[in-house]
């Protein structure tokens, strides 16, 4: 691959690289931040790339070690309130849908991006997370899980009783 498709790639790529960035960071600056160092990172390690087709790929693997970076670096600085981060969130205008995914835990959170709205394939997303495919599977059930009990809570329903009566 050459530095130009690269580029054409980025730029392709670009919301949806921010999407998982958010999905882990939460804070749009630190996402910032993130999708640069990414970018910077994925041209300087362009030789690494072995197969063309695998790219976007190779390019999400590694903003998300940069996110994973960035954690490790707001860690050490205070510790990291995931609570104000998710106030910042429903600050801005995010549709509603990515805002009670950003209620989540971390690990389900992003394996929902990745699956549900990047479209990767449970195998990619075990390649990219360091997980095996079972995990990504578990995980994405009990995110699942998480999210309708977001949806009966905000629509007032009160558990299985409610939903059998419709």
């Amino acid at each position: 691959m050459t530095k130009e498709q690269l580029g054409a790639l980025i730029m392709d790529s670009k919301d949806s690289l921010y999407r998982v960035a958010k999905s882990i960071l939460k804070n749009d600056a630190d996402c910032e931040d993130a999708v640069s160092e990414a970018i910077v990172h994925s041209f300087a390690g362009l030789p690494s790339l072995k197969k063309d087709v695998y790219a976007k790929t190779w390019l999400t693997r590694i903003l998300i070690n940069e996110c994973y970076r960035i954690l490790r670096l707001r860690k050490r600085e205070t510790d990291y309130d995931e609570s104000v981060s998710l106030q910042e969130s429903y600050d801005n205008e995010y549709p509603e849908v990515y805002q009670d995914i950003m209620q989540l835990d971390f690990a389900y959170r992003i394996t929902i991006v990745l699956y549900y709205i990047e479209g990767y394939t449970i195998r990619e997303i075990a390649g990219m997370t360091g997980d095996s495919e079972g995990t990504v599977k578990s995980r994405l059930s009990r995110a699942r899980k998480q999210l309708r009990k977001i949806y009966e809570k905000e629509a007032g329903i009160n558990g299985a009783s409610e939903l059998a009566e419709r």
